[in-house]
């Protein structure tokens, strides 16, 4: 699991396409904020719901191999046991990453996309990661760990 702040910084800063499964279209719903956070931020946000047609101005897709476009990020918005066969489906379609949002920690699914040279994330939001790691947090952002008066090695 990644936890370090360097290598969370070189994924979002690297990887812009992300594929959200259990993306939802409720404006309410922790997904689509974070989604719509992402997108704001200038990243190309990649739909996974068999139950809407499209979500955010981009079409949404039933599985991650309809998708006809390279993933960098596979977003998790889905329960622990669900993981497994989006991992095997992550290494499938050559994604970069298999990150489970906050609450998410599916151990087996994160050996197996490591194994196959994914980077991996558990129980981490990627918009609070994004504010946290690249400003967004503004006057909360005391509290991060990553504010110093030294400047952040970037690789």
């Amino acid at each position: 699991m990644t936890d370090d702040i360097s290598t969370l910084r070189r994924i979002l800063r690297q990887y812009r396409t992300i594929a959200v499964v259990g993306l939802s279209a409720e404006w309410h719903r922790p997904s689509f904020f974070a989604a719509k956070y992402m997108q704001g931020e200038g990243y190309r946000i990649v739909p996974v719901n068999p139950r809407y047609p499209q979500i955010l101005g981009e079409r949404c897709y039933a599985r991650l191999e309809d998708i006809p476009i390279p993933v960098d990020i596979v977003d998790v918005f889905r329960r622990e046991a669900d993981v497994e066969p989006i991992a095997a489906s992550a290494i499938a379609i050559a994604a970069k990453c298999l990150w489970q949002q906050l609450g998410v920690r599916n151990h087996k699914a994160d050996a197996m996309v490591r194994a196959a040279g994914l980077d991996s994330v558990m129980d981490r939001c990627v918009k609070i990661e994004h504010a946290r790691l690249f400003g967004g947090l503004h006057w909360a952002g005391v509290n991060t760990k990553v504010i110093s008066a030294k400047r952040p090695v970037h690789g």
